[in-house]
């Protein structure tokens, strides 16, 4: 097998997000078993910057022992890509000019593409992650029956664009981390003649050996709730704000905080800044520390295509609360036994009320979660699908 080549629109080893995180595990992963490969990326910094700027040099860099090359980023037009990225956002239907305008404006080097069509014979395969930026769209374009889509698909407005449909359906295939996911994009897609396996997502679990003294380190006085990743809307904690203000309210005698880790700044309700601790980014130790010592892990989001912070929670056998509207997160609750799911508010409370009340099944039910991560979402487990995957893909079977 030759080199691959994995397509990411910034990459680093600091940066957050799911997409970022999973796919600094899975190339290092690779590469100890052997597979040769390489990162192509902008010179943008991160998702939170301007895609306007270079805030690398272009050239080439190692990063965490991974070979990275970095391409500059095409001027664009932030006025027009607002605009319509705007009406997607806010579920407003546009057309195919404006989906052209999306990507055309959206985070793209045309450095990257040229790069990838000049270079085509030195790579088995090219992987792109995620799928709505450009340089998925373009770069799958130009590597079309070498690329891999690893989407991270979101049923969101994005997904609906007609201009998406045609990378699906140009590419070898499509990698998925849940049943939920595939079937959305067959839903969407078609996909008849495109490889489209479900390998999942593997996860390293660097738990600490003490998981007491959480409460007390950050002067936490009553049980908690837990919500862990970005602070914004995207990810629906507005929501959960809003049903534990109403919870407080009608449950006074109930003593309850709930505890915020990760970054980004979002607005506590008055009524409950009292019992509301935002923590920011904690250690990774005090990451899981945070999760064994809650009531429960509440995973509000109604857009994931996996969810790291739900395995890390069942990891240490704390039971999660999700939204039935999230389809992937409410098939991993089913399937594990670990979690129950809300959809609205009376859901929510009777759900939060049973575990508050029934300590002995909610722990049964963390244990439930705990033995599901662990016989499905092991490291070496998911790397090897990965690599047969792969050298199916090439014409290498074992």
């Amino acid at each position: 097998m030759k080199k691959i080549a994995f397509v990411v629109p910034w990459y680093g080893d600091k940066i957050p997000g799911g997409a970022e995180t999973e796919l600094r595990g899975l190339i290092k992963d690779l590469q100890k078993n052997g597979i040769k490969l390489e990162v192509l990326t902008t010179c943008a910094e991160k998702f939170m910057s301007d895609w306007n700027k270079n805030y690398y040099k272009s050239g080439d860099y190692i990063e965490g022992g991974i070979k990275v090359k970095r391409f500059k980023v095409r001027k664009r037009n932030t006025k027009k890509f607002d605009e319509i990225n705007f009406k997607l956002m806010n579920n407003h239907r546009i057309t195919i000019e404006e989906e052209k305008i999306f990507f055309e404006e959206m985070i793209r080097s045309t450095d990257l593409e040229s790069y990838i069509e000049e270079n085509i014979d030195e790579y088995s395969l090219f992987c792109f992650i995620p799928y709505m930026f450009g340089t998925t769209y373009y770069g799958v374009k130009k590597a079309r029956k070498k690329s891999v889509i690893i989407p991270c698909l979101h049923d969101e407005s994005y997904a609906y664009m007609e201009t998406i449909k045609e990378i699906f359906n140009i590419s070898s295939a499509s990698i998925f981390h849940a049943k939920p996911e595939q079937e959305l994009a067959k839903r969407l897609y078609g996909m008849e003649n495109i490889k489209i396996p479900i390998l999942g997502e593997g996860l390293d679990f660097n738990i600490p050996n003490k998981l007491e003294g959480f409460k007390e380190q950050y002067n936490l006085k009553n049980p908690y709730i837990l919500y862990a990743g970005r602070k914004d809307e995207g990810k629906n904690v507005h929501l959960l704000l809003k049903y534990f203000s109403i919870f407080k309210e009608k449950n006074t005698s109930i003593d309850l905080d709930l505890v915020l880790i990760g970054g980004g700044e979002i607005q506590i309700p008055q009524n409950i800044k009292k019992n509301v601790y935002d923590l920011g980014f904690v250690s990774i130790e005090d990451k899981y520390r945070a999760y064994a010592n809650a009531i429960t892990l509440i995973q509000p989001s109604i857009n994931e295509s996996f969810s790291i912070v739900i395995m890390e929670s069942w990891a240490v056998g704390t039971p999660v609360i999700v939204n039935n509207k999230c389809e992937v997160t409410k098939n991993f609750a089913i399937e594990s036994n670990g979690g129950l799911y809300f959809n609205n508010y009376f859901e929510f409370e009777e759900i939060l009320k049973f575990y508050i009340n029934n300590l002995n099944i909610v722990n049964k039910i963390g244990q439930n979660g705990k033995k599901y991560v662990f016989k499905n979402f092991d490291r070496k487990i998911v790397t090897k699908k990965y690599i047969d995957f792969f050298k199916e893909l090439v014409g290498e079977e074992n």
